[in-house]
This record gives structure tokens, sequence and C-alpha cells, in this order.
């Protein structure tokens, strides 16, 4: 194949913070057994997302030379953490900008990124990290990135970088294909086939994420909207950043990015039509789901239950710290049976529990939850009867059967390993917080119909961490314990 004659440096480096909670991502929660990665384990990172698709369509340029950069995954506290530390960020910011200085030159650089991350003293750390990065590789250098449509951007990133590539559906379905975008985009750059123009509006609507559901209108009508024009026209990219609500920066909510080549009157004219069509929308696009108060929804649930109409799902949207006790305590006030609490995180009950000795048959009277910050309430009074307690991955974890017929699990908090422990447990189905309300919903029906159900960003992180492949029945082999923890965290 002989020498490769385009290099291109591979970085990650991903969050999706809440900054109204109070535990900041420390240096420490991004530093774990895997990560940070380089080299080829960077590369093997997420290799059904936007990583595996950017990694294999570079690759299928004989040309190319990969270089992974020593980067951090996502934190152990996933997304259920605040701030990012201006510790942490500069840390690695720093590791990964003096890595490509010390191997450089490169042609491009490939950022794999969300874009709703927040650091404390840096308004805007995805541009921040593209400022620094152009001023290592110099300004003949490519630098393309993909994003998470919920990242909080503005004009700031590609003032300094050239091409972005966000996924379009919500739950993410894309992401493979926009690495793949990214990957092309970026080769046919360096090689002087792509020239990028583009221009970005930001549109002021803030609107949470059990809205942005794309499956049915009007969300779906703006990623039908992009598709279209991408589909006139040749090499037009358009990203719709429908934003992350649950943070205090200054360019939260929704922005357009349109990326063209070499047509930047096309990009002002493509950008302006998606922008005053989403403009035209915003009551609709704020009006798109029924939101139901806590005890609104238990009453509706328990009227359902009585008619027959199960399986029902309750989901506390706004439970983002996984301490919430308001449904919990509505469950109990309604006399809710049957029910499934999972999961109340609480770090000093499992703690109490755990050097007690805990185990299944005790019986069992604390208060639990609440207490993290204002929206996680009041702690509640569970009396009941322990039905498992176990340590596994490192956590202790516990269930408790309570009332006319609920069970309430109780965690504390690492995402990878409550998935692990729910599936080696029997559970047939795992799906995250933000996964939107129809696809909860679905994802119950299915696994009550028999059939597995895991969300895509649920079999990204199995298929990382466990890359032989699980069972055919979507199950990990039953290592002895049998609880699930943070599984239904969602449902809340």
């Amino acid at each position: 194949m002989g020498e490769a004659s385009m290099r291109i440096g591979v970085l990650h480096f991903s969050h999706e913070t809440v900054t109204f909670l109070k535990n900041d991502t420390t240096l420490e929660d991004f530093i774990y057994p895997g990560s940070p990665a380089k080299g080829d384990a960077l590369l093997k990172f997420d290799p059904k997302s936007y990583m595996g698709g950017f990694v294999k369509m570079a690759r299928e340029f004989g040309c190319v030379e990969l270089v992974g950069i020593e980067s951090p995954l996502w934190p152990k506290t996933y997304m259920g953490s605040g701030w990012v530390t201006q510790d942490a960020y500069e840390t690695f910011v720093g590791s990964m900008i003096a890595e490509i200085k010390a191997d450089k030159p490169f042609d491009g650089i490939y950022l794999c990124l969300h874009g709703a991350m927040a650091v404390r003293g840096v308004p805007r750390p995805e541009a921040e990290l593209a400022r620094r990065v152009r001023e290592a590789v110099g300004p003949q250098a490519f630098i393309a990135a993909t994003f998470d449509l919920h990242g909080n951007e503005d004009d700031e990133f590609l003032k300094y970088a050239d091409m972005a590539f966000a996924v379009k559906y919500f739950p993410h379905y894309d992401g493979y294909l926009q690495g793949e975008r990214a990957a092309r985009t970026l080769v046919r750059a360096i090689r002087g086939d792509y020239k990028p123009a583009h221009v970005t509006a930001k549109i002021p609507i803030i609107s949470p994420t059990v809205l942005q559901w794309t499956g049915a209108s009007p969300w779906m009508d703006l990623v039908q909207r992009a598709l279209v024009w991408e589909a006139r026209e040749p090499d037009v990219y358009i990203n719709v950043f429908f934003g992350f609500p649950f943070a205090d920066v200054p360019d939260v909510g929704m922005t357009i990015q349109v990326l063209t080549n070499g047509n930047p009157e096309l990009a002002a004219n493509v950008c302006r039509d998606m922008a005053e069509t989403t403009w035209r929308q915003r009551k609709a696009l704020l009006t798109s789901t029924k939101i139901h108060s806590i005890p609104e929804g238990v009453a509706l649930a328990k009227q359902a239950v009585q008619s027959g109409e199960t399986p029902v799902v309750l989901a506390d949207h706004s439970d983002r710290s996984g301490y919430a006790t308001w449904l919990l305590k509505e469950i109990i006030a309604q006399d809710l049976s049957n029910t499934l609490i999972a999961t109340v995180t609480d770090a000093a009950a499992i703690a109490k529990l755990r050097d007690q000795g805990a185990k299944a048959g005790d019986s069992f009277d604390m208060e639990v939850g609440g207490l993290a910050d204002e929206s996680a309430g009041d702690p509640v009074r569970i009396q009941g009867t322990i039905l498992n307690a176990g340590e596994g991955y490192g956590q202790f974890w516990v269930s408790i059967e309570f009332g006319r017929g609920n069970v309430l699990v109780l965690s504390t908090y690492s995402h990878d390993d409550f998935i692990t422990k729910a599936l080696e447990a029997g559970a047939s189905g795992y799906i995250l917080k933000q996964t939107a309300t129809q696809d909860l919903v679905e994802a119950v029906r299915s696994v009550h119909r028999g059939t597995p159900f895991f969300s895509v960003a649920v079999a990204r992180r199995l298929h990382n961490r466990f890359p032989q492949g699980l069972e055919t029945t979507g199950r990990l082999p039953k290592q002895g314990r049998a609880l699930t923890s943070r599984d239904c965290d969602d449902m809340r």
C-alpha cells in the first residue's frame, strides 16, 4: 500500500453536563480502566456510533493514517453529574494538545464530541478545544467534529473548526452515519475536493428533552426538511441542534448549522430557511407532548392498571441526579400496587446497609433518596423486606419489597455497572434516562412481549465492554448475584 500520505489525529472528549447538580464531574471521574484511551484502544471505542463510523470510513481510503491521541472517555458518572471541573478539563486538553504538538504534522483532526459539556471557567468548552487544536496544528490542517443534537452550540466552534456533523434523530440512531460523513468529508477537504463554507443561526428556543422525540411531528418535520435540503443540494450538510436545557451556559438552546462546498450564499439561504421554519413551529415544538404532574400521572397509571391497560410507564424526566423521591412519595400516597421503582439513588443508605451486612429476608425500615439538590425532594421512609442485596463490580445494591407488591431498587451510581448487573439478573432490556417517552413505552411493551430491548446508547456501551458479544438472548451469563440497580432509573 505504501507510506500513508494523509495523517489524521483522533480525539474524544464528551459529557452532557447538568449544571444544576451539585456534584461536579472531576478528573477522577474520567479515569478508570480503559479511560483515558489512545492509539487503537481509542479508535475501537464506540464501534457502532460516531467513532466507529469515522474509523471505518477513513480506513477505506488507503492513504489515511489514523493517530489516536490519548483522550478521556465518558466519565464514570455518565450524565449524572454537574460542572466539569477546570482541573479535569485543563488536564486532559493540555495533554491532548501536547501530544498533537509532539506528533505533528497532521493533515486533519477529528474531534468526537457531545456538545453539551459545561466546564467551570470555560464558557464554550468545545469551541475552546477547537481553538487550541487549531493553534497546535496550524491553519492548513482541517478540523472536523461530530456532535449529539443535544449540544449547546453557537458560531464559536466553527470559527476554529471547519466542519461539524450532528445526529438528526432522537434517540440517536445515526451516530455511525455522521461519523462516516465526517471522515469522508474530512478526507475530501484534505485532498482539496471539499472547501468548507458554513453559516450558523442561533434560535431563541429552549425546550425540555422529553418533548424532542423525532418519531413524529413537529420535531420530525425539522429533520425531514433538513434531509430534503441535503437530497436536493449535493454537498450540503445541516445540523439541527435541539439543545440541552439542563445547563446554565451562554449558548444554550437551538441552533442551525449549514455546511456547503465552497458556496456561502447557498449556506446562508438554507440556514435562513431552516431557522425561519423552526421559529414558525415554535409553539408546536413546545407543546408536542402532554406532560402530566406527578399526582396526575400516578392517578392515570392507577386507572390503567384497574382497566387492564398494562404495562404502564411512569417517567420523571426531571430527575437528573437519580435521588428524586417525588414519584416514590406519590406512589405510596395513592397506594399504587405491583410497581417497580427502579431506581432511587442513595449512596449513604447503601453504605449503611453494606456495613450492616444486609441480606435477603432482612426487614427494612429506612428513609431513602432525596436531598441531593432541590429537585430531589425529601427522603421517603420505606418499610418492607429486602429481596436481594449484593456486591459486584465495586457496588452494593439492594431491592426492597414494600406495600402491595411494590419493589424499590436502591442504588449508588455507576452506570455501566448497573447495566451489567441488570443483565446478569436476567433483565430483558435497558434504556437510559434521556430516552424519548414513545421509545420508553415501546421498550416496556417489547419486553412485555418477551423481546429484548436496548437503547442505542446502551447497546454501544455493552459492545464496548463486552466486544465478544452477549448471549443470543441479549443477556449476560449469570454470575450468582440476582439484582438490577439503576436499570429502570429512566422509568421514574
